[in-house]
């Protein structure tokens, strides 16, 4: 079989927007050259649409054009590494499926324990926050809304207070082993993470764990977050103001 007509069958049981690159081919096909020539050929022909340098994806037409594929498949080979979780979708990236936002944006936010310079992507701007815990498949939901308290004065077309309501209905859903796991890793987070978290356990009257944070904080610093006491009623607690 040629090595045209085995990636062109291969590419058709691939689902629409995955992201590809050579390697999908060559424990099959020996020659690495011939790999890309092929997949070079078929994005010039329209077939397949090249991401990135040595990144393709097979794209969705629609009345309106062809699809992109998802952040998380854009982004994929930043997020896992041989079966490894070494990153996780964050900020701009998440703050829309939150709820905390409608707006979708442009940039990809990426957080990772080693960050690099930001990059482009096709039309992403790939950009990365250094996140100081262990990155697990079980605490990233954690971790995204640790980073979405961090920065709340940044989420667009959102106020403080809104996102504080938003952020106080996502925690009182949230399992107690996962209300305790959160107040874990937050204790890795800046002081004014921690106060911010630490209000809203407490205006759910989860004091325990919001002792536990409470008691990390110097109590001299004060955390300017403008409109926080009309939704959290200990924020002058946390010297939040």
């Amino acid at each position: 079989m040629k090595i045209s007509d085995y990636i062109a069958g291969t590419i058709g049981r691939f689902a629409k927007g995955y992201v590809f690159t050579y390697t999908d081919f060559v424990t099959v096909v020996n020659s690495k050259e011939g790999v890309i020539k092929a997949l070079n050929r078929m994005a010039k022909a329209g077939k397949i649409v090249k991401l990135a340098k040595g990144k393709y994806y097979k794209p969705e037409n629609t009345p309106f054009g062809k699809l992109q594929p998802t952040q998380a498949q854009i982004v994929k080979d930043l997020l896992e590494e041989n079966g490894k979780v070494i990153g996780y979708l964050t900020g701009y990236s998440i703050y829309n499926q939150l709820g905390l936002t409608t707006q979708v944006s442009n940039t990809i936010q990426i957080g990772k324990n080693q960050i690099r310079p930001n990059f482009k992507r096709e039309r992403y701007t790939i950009a990365f926050i250094r996140q100081k815990n262990t990155i697990t498949k079980e605490n990233i939901p954690l971790l995204q809304i640790l980073d979405a308290i961090r920065y709340i004065k940044k989420i667009p077309d959102a106020n403080i207070e809104t996102s504080c309501k938003r952020l106080l209905d996502i925690i009182k859903k949230l399992p107690a082993t996962d209300k305790s796991t959160i107040t874990r890793l937050a204790l890795k987070y800046p002081p004014a993470t921690r106060a911010l978290l630490g209000a809203l356990l407490d205006e759910l009257n989860e004091q325990t764990l919001s002792t536990t944070l409470y008691k990390t904080l110097n109590q001299i610093s004060k955390y300017k977050l403008p409109g926080t006491n009309q939704i959290l009623s200990t924020a002058s607690k946390w010297n939040i103001v």
